[in-house]
């Protein structure tokens, strides 16, 4: 009889014990891993510039601003570079914007990739603007992560797990755009090709010629 009651209070303590953890896990969300938690995402941007207009023209360090947009725009621009000039009949403020036009061209932006455009100002020798539409890298504030670091009856990771690694990813990648995904390539050297093929076929060497060494050394080498 005592043993009985044994079995039955153990088979009791176990359904307890048991329907006590289903509440707890059931309660939490789903799994989630770091890296879908903190999946690298980017965010649009604008890199624009503001240039006073002058009577006598572009200053020299507009034009040094304008080749830094040119290269940043290089680098890492997509899309059109804008140029705006203030709404009005200011003759000025008008030939300072062609003349951004043609600073950003000279600098290596083709003339199809800018665009000129009027905005409505309060007065019409307010700054003619250049710039273009940027992405970047949506960094998570990894500080203002709830963290409970107590008992936890799952295997699911700590709030913030994976935050840091995330962070730091998205801060050194040099090119946003390369989160969206991989860049396309570029063609093959198929003239190349043909000229090694075309040496292989007739028993020709295919390899590119090294060059000679005198006194042990490459002769073009750069001292």
């Amino acid at each position: 009889m005592k043993r009985a009651l044994a079995s039955a209070v153990f088979v009791l303590a176990a359904g307890l014990a048991a329907s006590g953890c289903t509440s707890v896990t059931g309660a939490t969300d789903a799994p989630m891993t770091p890296l879908s938690r903190y999946s690298l995402q980017v965010e649009p941007g604008l890199d624009r510039i503001a240039l006073a207009v002058h009577d006598q023209g572009l200053s020299s360090n507009q034009h040094a601003a304008l080749r830094g947009l040119a290269a940043r725009y290089g680098a890492s621009g997509s899309g059109h570079v804008r140029i705006e000039s203030p709404s009005g009949d200011d003759p000025v403020a008008v030939q300072q914007a062609y003349a951004v036009r043609s600073v950003l061209q000279a600098a290596g932006i083709p003339e199809d990739r800018i665009q000129m455009a009027a905005y409505a100002a309060p007065d019409p020798r307010a700054p003619v603007l250049a710039g273009f539409e940027t992405l970047r890298a949506s960094i998570p504030d990894c500080a203002a992560e709830a963290r409970n670091m107590g008992t936890r009856l799952s295997n699911q990771s700590s709030g913030g797990f994976g935050c840091a690694i995330n962070a730091n990813m998205a801060a050194q990648i040099a090119d946003p755009r390369d989160i969206l995904g991989a860049r396309p390539m570029t063609p093959a050297d198929s003239g190349r090709a043909a000229v090694v093929f075309d040496n292989y076929r007739r028993g020709q060497v295919s390899s590119t010629p090294q060059e000679p060494l005198v006194n042990g050394r490459i002769s073009g080498a750069v001292e």
